[in-house]
């Protein structure tokens, strides 16, 4: 198994744990769960809210589970160049966070809407911490080959 296989695997792994949390515990402050959230809790006062906020997080979630269906399929039956490809679709992929997630969710951080304080700085770092993994994985690869 080469490291590209194993940084795809790392990354089907905590996409899975993240399915498991917005379907079975969307409320979680782990993972991708919605607890960090302030409104949150308070859609689940107007039902109307709250339905059609469950409704995108488990679309979210069937996308995530879309997504690891195709990276396992990728996993189990493509050549190195696809998975180097692969990988660099990933890096790609992953860092679309910071083009409209991460302003959304640091501005609900600096006006207090997100619980712990902070988070979206650590969740930016996580996410930057994921991009430069798969960089390595990739570099790794390229230089190894």
């Amino acid at each position: 198994m080469n490291i590209l296989s194993i940084g795809i695997i790392f990354f089907i792994i905590l996409e899975s744990l993240n399915v498991l949390t917005l379907y079975f515990n969307p409320g979680s402050q782990m993972g991708n769960g919605l607890g960090v959230f302030n409104a949150w809790e308070k859609s689940k006062t107007d039902l109307e809210m709250h339905q059609f906020v469950r409704y995108l997080v488990y679309w979210v979630a069937g996308t995530k589970l879309i997504f690891i269906s195709l990276l396992s399929v990728i996993l189990m039956t493509a050549a190195e160049s696809t998975k180097l490809l692969t990988t660099v679709a990933m890096i790609g992929s992953i860092s679309s966070f910071y083009w409209r997630l991460y302003p959304i969710i640091r501005s609900l951080d600096e006006e207090g809407y997100i619980t712990p304080p902070g988070y979206s700085k650590t969740l930016g770092i996580m996410i930057a911490g994921f991009i430069g993994l798969f960089a390595i994985v990739l570099a790794w690869s390229l230089i190894t080959t």
